[in-house]
């Protein structure tokens, strides 16, 4: 591995430090390998330090091009992550018993621990991005979500090894640098019984192959890895997990038509001009499920 300020070059598989891989695309200055030996899917360069962090600034999460990177208006849709939130509840009280204690990794703005909070849970959140925590703030107060990382949490505001029956992480593995460090201090944080459920996309689906290069979730300055339902078993197993279920049916999302309309112009300009019409109907809002992520629940071996 090579590096000049905030830009590292990979040269091996982060899961099996293969440096046999084979090109899956390139877009100039980045390229996506898989490896040869475990089939990882990944990213290089990349940035790192600082350089990383600067991404998720407020422009991330209100982005001029939301197509390459970030939201167009995160904050501006909370009704709708909370309706998707919602939904999900089914699923997440199959694995989380009534009253179960909630960490979520990578919070944004929280609404996914509001939802959890209504339905009885007591919840804290970890959000690096100071941009965005300050609405999961404002929202659920000071003391509830932590800005900083994962490893400088602190024990005094509650999070403790040992003390959380669910950690969840939605959309957020495939944005951190080092998953097998996150996931083994992750295994540290669950109680006895206690499970890791996370969402991430599938690099394997269809919908991710019938697009190739133009597969929404190629964002190569935030995505940095891209899991399969092979490679993401893989990983946990590696971390002291087993995976109890691997499916779609609950990765879908509400989206406005005014979302549509901006990732149908990824898929060129015959595509973005055809659904432009739906920027006017930008109030409107559906559920989406092209099964290209996934949601996966894992218990510590």
């Amino acid at each position: 591995m090579t590096s000049e300020p905030g830009i590292v070059e990979i040269t091996q598989c982060q899961i099996c430090s293969s440096r046999e891989r084979r090109v899956k695309l390139v877009d100039r200055p980045f390229t996506v390998y898989q490896c040869a030996r475990c089939d990882f899917v990944y990213v290089t360069p990349r940035l790192h330090g600082e350089a990383l962090a600067k991404v998720y600034g407020e422009g991330y999460w209100k982005s001029d091009n939301p197509k390459a990177r970030g939201y167009a208006d995160y904050a501006r849709e909370a009704s709708l992550y909370l309706k998707t939130f919602r939904k999900r509840l089914s699923l997440v009280h199959r694995w989380a018993a009534p009253g179960a204690r909630v960490l979520d990794i990578g919070c944004a703005a929280g609404y996914f621990l509001q939802v959890m909070r209504a339905a009885g849970h007591p919840v804290l959140g970890i959000e690096p991005s100071e941009a965005i925590a300050q609405v999961a703030r404002r929202e659920l107060g000071e003391g509830v979500v932590f800005v900083g990382n994962l490893d400088d949490a602190p024990v005094s505001l509650g999070y403790r090894e040992g003390s959380f029956d669910l950690v969840t992480m939605w959309d957020v593995i495939e944005h951190i640098p080092d998953p097998q460090k996150a996931l083994l201090a992750v295994r540290k944080l669950l109680a006895k019984g206690g499970r890791l459920l996370l969402e991430t996309q599938n690099v394997e689906s269809r919908w991710a192959k019938l697009l190739g290069r133009r597969w929404h979730h190629y964002k190569h300055e935030e995505h940095l890895y891209h899991f399969s339902p092979k490679t993401i078993e893989r990983i946990l197993f590696d971390c002291g997990f087993r995976v109890a279920h691997c499916g779609a049916s609950y990765a879908g999302k509400y989206v406005s038509f005014g979302f549509i309309a901006e990732r149908a112009g990824r898929l060129g300009k015959v595509a973005g001009l055809l659904a432009s019409p739906l920027q006017l109907l930008s109030g409107a809002s559906l559920y989406v499920n092209p099964r290209d992520e996934m949601i996966v629940v894992a218990e510590p071996i």
